[in-house]
């Protein structure tokens, strides 16, 4: 067998090993894709991945948490198996929130509870401050709020955003198959396009929902997620709006950051949000531990015994949830 089916493999047999059901929910753009883990009958913990990440990211960490919680790992849609959004329309970051309580009412959950990775952690912050009455705790990985950028960069990304959109968005409606490589080429490129804060090894997690194989090279494959993608642009917050977010964060609150990760964006501001967290909610908790931007992905045991202790103190279940497993 060679080694590209080996890893493939790998991954379904991890699956099949820790109990793992795949996920459907229907909305009206299409279908919302996800991995179910844990029991049936317990509201999970809802799982949002980073920009062109998807579900796979939390595989090697979810399996080190506790086994009486459940935890369900969407992926967003353009994202691993979930649908595109349609021809001529653009990927917005709070288009999320709508769905993130399309999620909630397709399941009849009164409460959530997150847990998010970089973007998936940003989305997060804006949607529990918005919501707070229906958020019972947050876990966020490497990043914690909309980052804070000059003017002038905001307004130079929107221009070139827009423009590279449209030549994504009529390179997508034409049928013919994306550049391909083998599976080893994939696993160098996503290695490498992450500034080598996926190892290798974990590479084939991420890869599994992302990739197809060739119809014209059938040793080779190509990227499925949506190369709109690459010009979505992150809500261009004030650090005014920010701080008003953050003294409307309430709820048990865990913020992990890696030691060997960027701030992306001047450290003040960051700062200043946690401090504001640290003050005004005393269930705020900020650790650190040693690693890069996916060291929940790549060494998730460090991260596990932290968010494991967290859940041990604030997680409660939710005895009215049935799933639609």
């Amino acid at each position: 067998m060679s080694e590209h089916n080996t890893l493939i493999n790998l991954v379904e047999r991890h699956d099949r090993d820790h109990g793992v059901r795949e996920v459907r929910i229907e909305l009206p753009f299409g279908v919302v894709a996800g991995k179910w883990w844990g029991p049936d009958n317990v509201r999970p913990i809802l799982c949002l991945h980073g920009w062109q990440d998807n579900a796979g990211t939390f595989d090697t960490l979810i399996p080190l948490l506790p086994k009486h919680i459940s935890f369900l790992a969407i992926d967003l849609p353009g994202h691993g198996y979930s649908s595109r959004i349609p021809h001529g329309l653009s990927y917005q970051s709070m288009s999320v929130l709508s769905l993130l309580l399309a999620i909630m009412s397709e399941y009849g959950w009164k409460k959530v509870s997150l847990l998010g990775h970089s973007m998936g952690s940003v989305l997060y912050y804006v949607f529990a401050a918005i919501f707070p009455d229906k958020v019972d705790l947050v876990i966020s990985l490497d990043a914690i709020k909309p980052q804070i950028y000059p003017v002038e960069f905001i307004i130079a990304r929107l221009i070139d955003a827009t423009e590279q959109f449209m030549v994504a968005d009529l390179r997508n409606q034409e049928k013919s198959e994306p550049p391909c490589y083998t599976y080893e080429e994939m696993i160098e490129r996503l290695h490498n396009a992450t500034f080598k804060s996926i190892s290798r090894d974990t590479c084939p997690y991420l890869l599994h929902r992302n990739i197809k194989r060739s119809a014209k090279f059938p040793e080779k494959y190509y990227f499925t997620r949506d190369s709109r993608l690459k010009h979505f642009s992150g809500p261009p917050f004030s650090r005014e709006v920010n701080v008003d977010l953050a003294h409307r964060l309430n709820m048990p609150f865990l913020f992990i950051k890696a030691t060997r990760s960027s701030y992306f964006e001047d450290k003040k501001y960051y700062d200043e949000v946690v401090e504001i967290l640290q003050t005004n909610n005393p269930y705020f908790e900020l650790e650190t531990v040693e690693g890069t931007h996916h060291v929940h992905l790549t060494n998730p045991e460090r991260v596990a015994p932290v968010i494991t202790e967290f859940l041990s103190k604030y997680w409660t279940k939710d005895e009215d949830v049935v799933s639609k497993l």
